[in-house]
């Protein structure tokens, strides 16, 4: 988990280097496009078949997903990146809420607070943002983990159908794709990919596909709620990232709200009551 940290640091990095080059739409085409190819040569690979009695599952869990990942990238090159990313990281407290509303139960006191904890966290993250005159911006970043909730939700309904985890990923590249190019193509021209700016955009696929890997593996091999505590290592590897590469710093009323956004998404993610089934997992912006 750690590893899948660092490489989820090092794709915001790269897609942060090349901010002013495409827009979050474009790199989120461009994501989706790396991992698009590499489940379509496992799918040949292994003669699989894409056929899938679920195509509104998929549309749902694409759409909702793209939205996210475009978001996602956009206050990524528009914001200090550990505050980008923490925005997103409070999918897992509106992924509670959801879940808890789509089984019609009444959210526990638990819940509750884990959500008003979470939106103190955003609040005290975004404060230095609206100071600077950029709430539209971090409001996007934090739309970003709501669709990704939105996302998440998808997807367990994907999975209790016994939709395969690929098949989901190949369909939700698809969609990123597509939406992707949709919404630059209705927002302005595509900018050049040329010599100089194609590796970093190769980059962040390749590093964001060899993190899902690494994070699929530590959730599939630990604890649920330890492996949880190491995903918010991205928080901190990022903070790293933004003042090496970028020279961005955080007051230190930020770095308060991002410890409460972690506790807050610890907290949201607790041990299920018995018999009750957890939410699907996040998985960074897919």
């Amino acid at each position: 988990m750690l590893i899948a940290g660092a490489l989820f640091a090092a794709m915001g990095s790269l897609a942060k280097s090349v901010g002013d080059q495409f827009s979050g739409a474009e790199l989120a085409m461009y994501r989706s496009l790396f991992g698009l190819v590499a489940i379509g040569a496992f799918v040949l690979w292994r003669r699989e078949t894409l056929r899938t009695r679920f195509a509104w599952g998929h549309f749902w869990r694409g759409a909702t997903g793209t939205v996210s990942l475009v978001a996602y990238f956009y206050a990524m090159t528009q914001l200090p990146l550990a505050t980008a990313i923490t925005l997103n990281y409070t999918s897992p407290i509106f992924l509670t809420l959801l879940s808890t509303l789509a089984l019609g139960e009444r959210p526990s006191k638990r819940i509750l607070f884990a959500v008003a904890l979470g939106m103190v966290g955003a609040a005290m993250v975004l404060r230095p943002t609206f100071a600077g005159d950029q709430a539209v911006t971090g409001l996007i970043g934090l739309g970003s983990g709501l669709f990704a909730a939105l996302a998440y939700l998808n997807v367990k309904k994907l999975g209790d159908a016994g939709e395969p985890e690929w098949r989901v990923v190949f369909y939700f590249s698809l969609a990123g794709v597509i939406g992707g190019a949709a919404t630059q193509a209705l927002a302005g021209p595509f900018h050049a990919v040329t010599a100089a700016n194609v590796w970093p955009v190769l980059g962040v696929g390749l590093a964001a596909t060899v993190a899902q890997l690494a994070m699929t593996r530590a959730y599939h091999s630990g604890e649920t709620l330890k492996v949880g505590v190491y995903a918010y290592s991205t928080v901190v590897f990022s903070a790293f990232a933004g003042w090496v590469f970028f020279n961005e710093t955080l007051p230190p009323i930020a770095w308060v709200g991002i410890g409460v956004v972690v506790a807050a998404g610890l907290i949201a993610k607790g041990r299920p009551a018995a018999g009750a089934k957890r939410p699907a997992l996040p998985a960074e912006e897919d």
